[in-house]
C-alpha cells in the first residue's frame, strides 16, 4: 500500500442560500454543534500534515468558530464552485506531495471508518483520484455516477446538467474525495464552466484521468453523507 502524507482542504465558503439565513450554512448546528465543527473534529482524528478550511461568505464568523483548531484558512472571496475553491490552497499546498483529502464543511455526519475505508481503496490502488458514493432511494439534487458497460466508473453528471435517463441513476457523488496533490494542481487549470451554473466542479478532475487511475468506494450507510441544504434536512439529520 502506498501510504503517503495527508492534507485536508474543507470547503466552508458558501452562502446557503436555501438555508434562508443570515449565517453561514456550516454554522448551522446538528445536536448543538456546528456543523463544520464536527468535520473539523473528524478531520483532526485522521492527523493530517495540513488541515485547510476555505473560507469565504462571512469568513470571520467561521473563523471564530474553529479558532484554536491549528487550520490553515484560505479565502475563496467569489464562489466560483469546489474547484475554483480548491485552486485558493496552490499557495498552501505548492510544495506538498501526497494525498489530499476534500471534505464538505455541510456534510458533518460522516465518519472516520469511511474516510479509512476510502483512503484504503486509494492507497492500494496507487490511484491518482477517489471518490466516495452511495445509493439514495431519492437522489435529487446531487451529481450521478454513470458507469459503463463493465460496471466501471465512466463520468459524473450534476444533476442539472443530467438527461432524464441519467437522473434516474440512485448512485450519487457523496462530495467526498482523495486527490494526488501533483497531480491534483497540474490538472485542475484544464477544468472549464461550461455547465449550467457556470462553476467549475472539482469533480471533472475525473474527465482528465484514465479510469485505471481512479477509485470509487461505495458506502453502505448513505445517512452519513447526506449534506444539508435546508432546514428541513438539518432538522431530519439532528433526529
Amino acid at each position: 500500500m502506498n501510504k503517503k502524507s495527508l492534507a485536508i482542504a474543507i470547503l466552508a465558503a458558501g452562502k446557503g442560500t436555501r438555508m434562508n439565513s443570515s449565517i453561514p450554512k456550516v454554522l448551522h448546528k446538528i445536536n448543538n454543534k456546528p456543523m463544520i465543527l464536527s468535520v473539523v473534529e473528524l478531520s483532526k482524528e485522521l492527523n493530517p500534515e495540513k488541515l485547510i478550511t476555505i473560507v469565504g461568505y462571512k469568513k470571520n464568523l467561521v473563523m471564530e468558530t474553529l479558532k484554536n483548531n491549528n487550520i490553515i484558512f484560505v479565502t475563496q472571496k467569489e464562489q466560483k464552485g469546489t474547484a475554483h475553491a480548491i485552486q485558493q490552497c496552490n499557495k498552501e499546498l505548492e510544495n506538498f506531495d501526497g494525498n489530499l483529502l476534500v471534505l464538505s464543511g455541510d456534510v458533518p455526519l460522516i465518519t472516520k471508518n469511511t474516510i479509512d475505508s476510502l483512503l484504503s481503496a486509494h492507497c492500494l490502488n496507487n490511484s491518482k483520484a477517489s471518490m466516495l458514493t452511495t445509493l439514495f432511494k431519492d437522489p435529487t439534487g446531487y451529481g450521478r455516477i454513470v458507469r459503463n458497460s463493465n460496471n466501471k466508473f465512466k463520468k459524473i453528471i450534476e444533476h442539472k446538467d443530467a438527461t432524464n435517463e441519467e437522473l434516474s441513476i440512485k448512485e450519487i457523488n457523496a462530495g467526498v474525495y482523495i486527490f494526488d496533490s501533483k497531480t491534483l494542481f497540474k490538472k485542475i487549470d484544464l477544468i472549464k464552466n461550461k455547465n449550467t451554473q457556470k462553476e467549475y466542479y472539482i469533480v471533472d478532475i475525473f474527465n482528465f484521468l484514465n479510469s485505471d487511475e481512479i477509485s470509487v468506494f461505495r458506502t453502505k450507510n448513505s445517512t452519513e453523507i447526506a449534506g444539508v441544504n435546508t432546514k428541513n434536512q438539518l432538522l431530519k439529520l439532528s433526529q
